[in-house]
């Protein structure tokens, strides 16, 4: 690694704003997965994020001239909030500009610094290229969430604390990655000063640029990436902060929203702190990895980098921490429709407790339910559960990974339609914005009846919908045409098994 990357992090300046967040160890963790964890709390900041680190260090070298024509940033939240706070220590004219689904608790964050936030388009990409056309417009200056060595030297005082604080070199150090920014300036000054550090990258299994440019040895552009870790919601990771993590960086490792959820609640149960999905992700990837490499006795540090989550998303994130850390499980269990039934159901969990129970009559042959079942024993406990019912007379489906039973399903279960036909059920990503819903139905038009409708919000960009529609076997193409066309993310789940089970038009047939 380049010398200059040590100096430019060495000669930061950061401290001005930000604060040396203190390296927390995470206690109840540490016990449970055998190895010491401890939490580097970028939470801490002023802005609740590590992002004022580089964002800071970058206004600060500009020249007196260059910050006195402005300056401005594409961002949906914490770089926002950085540029922001920084310019408004600094005296500088910031204008940034977000999406138009922005969660309001961020942008008025931008404003309360003194900033100017302008809201356009309806996602990053759109946001950034206005932006891009009001930096030559008005003679600004553009700030860089991530790709910029003076904010990848701003974040990389991170490691430089991490090294500093704690007591011997740990064994490995857990980063979450989105553009690159953090893992760049972290992974230059660790390798340099202590090489045999493992620098481990963390990414979502649906936003995953680091893993993807790794793999093919280049920076690549994903179709589409999963907005739940917003923070790291990026199509293709930097071109200076790949060349930095393609030396440097050691493993990255993909984490399921699931996982994520169960992370937050780790985080709050060891330190009453709320992280936002971004910000658990290293520590998510942290327990994959002990899990996976069977590791014991290791000093393992994880970057929790961010606490800008809107309180409404909790709800979401309360439902799945369970299922991430596997302590829940759900099953569509076939039960005889006769008195007794449930309670000999209910001796077969033991003494397990019931987190959830669905059920409405279908029939008088067997009953369909759709059950919550607490666990401590993870998998393993899991599998042992489902080949104890079935040996009971119990027939048994687990839905534990079915994304479909875990969004809508479970919220559905109240008997099959009767006398509805040719019915294709399908789900679909709406971008939380007026109109989207309006559009989607007008582009749609008339020519299909809509049989079932579910929408879930919570509190993301994008809400999730359910809907049932009424379509011919010889117009399923058409259908399938004109979604495409209409630009919605979805998928068909009319072979769900949940489905099937629970909502189906024609039952189990």
């Amino acid at each position: 690694m380049p010398q200059s990357y040590i100096e430019r992090i060495l000669r930061a300046r950061v401290y001005d704003v930000a604060t040396e967040t203190p390296l927390t160890p995470a206690k109840l963790l540490s016990k449970r997965l055998g190895n010491q964890v401890w939490l580097k709390r970028e939470d801490l900041q002023p802005v609740f994020s590590f992002k004022l680190r580089g964002a800071y260090n970058k206004l600060k070298h500009l020249s007196a001239e260059v910050r006195g024509r402005g300056v401005i940033a594409a961002s949906a939240g914490n770089h926002a909030q950085g540029v922001s706070m920084g310019a408004a220590r600094l005296g500088c004219d910031a204008t940034i500009v977000m999406p138009r689904t922005t969660p309001a608790i961020k942008v008025d964050a931008v404003r309360g610094w003194g900033a100017k936030a302008v809201l356009h388009g309806d996602s990053f990409d759109e946001a950034n290229a206005y932006a891009q056309g009001l930096t030559a417009e008005r003679g600004l200056t553009f700030l860089h969430p991530f790709d910029d060595p003076d904010v990848i030297a701003g974040q990389g005082t991170i490691g430089m604390e991490i090294l500093r604080q704690h007591p011997e070199p740990p064994a490995a150090i857990f980063v979450p990655v989105g553009g690159g920014g953090l893992i760049a300036g972290v992974a230059a000054y660790v390798k340099y000063v202590h090489p045999q550090v493992r620098i481990i990258g963390v990414e979502p299994e649906d936003a995953p640029t680091l893993h993807a440019a790794m793999a093919a040895g280049r920076r690549v552009v994903l179709d589409e990436v999963g907005l739940f870790a917003d923070g790291v919601a990026v199509r293709q990771i930097g071109k200076e902060t790949f060349r930095i993590a393609r030396q440097t960086v050691d493993d990255v490792v993909l984490v399921s929203t699931d996982a994520i959820c169960a992370a937050i609640k780790d985080i709050f149960d060891d330190t009453r702190g709320i992280a936002e999905p971004a910000g658990a992700l290293a520590l998510a990837g942290l327990k994959h990895w002990v899990a996976r490499e069977g590791a014991e006795g290791l000093s393992l540090v994880a970057i929790h980098s961010g606490a800008n989550v809107n309180f409404d998303r909790l709800r979401h994130v309360a439902e799945r921490a369970e299922l991430g850390e596997r302590r829940e499980a759900l099953f569509a269990v076939g039960i005889p429709e006769r008195p007794g039934s449930f309670l000999g159901f209910c001796k077969a969990l033991g003494k397990r407790q019931i987190t959830e129970f669905n059920y409405r009559y279908a029939d008088h042959q067997d009953a369909h339910v759709f059950a919550g079942v607490q666990l401590t024993g993870g998998a393993d406990e899991r599998t042992e559960l489902v080949q104890r019912l079935e040996t009971k007379g119990f027939s048994v489906l687990d839905m534990s990974d079915n994304e479909a039973a875990k969004l809508h399903v479970r919220y559905m279960v109240g008997g099959h339609a009767a006398g509805v036909e040719d019915e294709r059920l399908i789900r679909f990503e709406f971008p939380e914005r007026p109109g989207a819903l309006l559009n989607f139905l007008t582009g749609l038009g008339k020519r299909w009846n809509i049989s079932l409708f579910h929408y879930r919000n919570h509190g993301a960009a994008y809400g999730r919908v359910l809907m049932g529609i009424q379509v011919p076997d010889a117009q399923r193409a058409e259908l399938t045409d004109l979604l495409t066309q209409l630009g919605y993310r979805f998928w068909d789940e009319s072979d769900n098994p949940a489905y099937r089970l629970f909502a189906s038009a024609g039952g189990l047939t």
